[in-house]
């Protein structure tokens, strides 16, 4: 599975919000089921938004693009730095997510046994 497409099928079946404000509210509320923000987004805005997502147990994920990229694979005209998932709809977004978690501390877990 693709993140690129289960974004876009969230987009598309579901129900999400754009925008730093409207992510920061729902954070906040304890509404949503993923926060998603951009590679280029502000570092402050970015740890922020990390730490209330931790406070709320919203899981959260870094997309590997730009917010321009990100705009584009939800079929935006426009740059999207943060968004929220409040309903995934059909998508399965949740799943590639957890498996994208696996992988990355697997790959923590090689390095620091290569180190040793």
């Amino acid at each position: 599975m693709d993140i690129n497409i289960e974004i876009r099928r969230a987009v598309d079946t579901g129900k999400v919000n754009f925008g730093e404000k409207q992510s920061e509210k729902n954070i906040l509320k304890g509404n949503g089921e993923l926060i998603i923000i951009s590679s280029n987004t502000n570092k402050i805005l970015k740890e922020r938004l990390e730490h209330y997502a931790k406070l709320s147990e919203i899981p959260f994920y870094e997309f590997q693009g730009s917010s321009v990229e990100l705009g584009s694979v939800c079929g935006k005209p426009f740059p999207i730095s943060v968004m929220t998932i409040l309903n995934k709809g059909k998508s399965k977004i949740l799943e590639v997510n957890e498996k994208q978690k696996e992988k990355t501390t697997k790959r923590k877990a090689r390095k620091t046994v290569k180190k040793k």
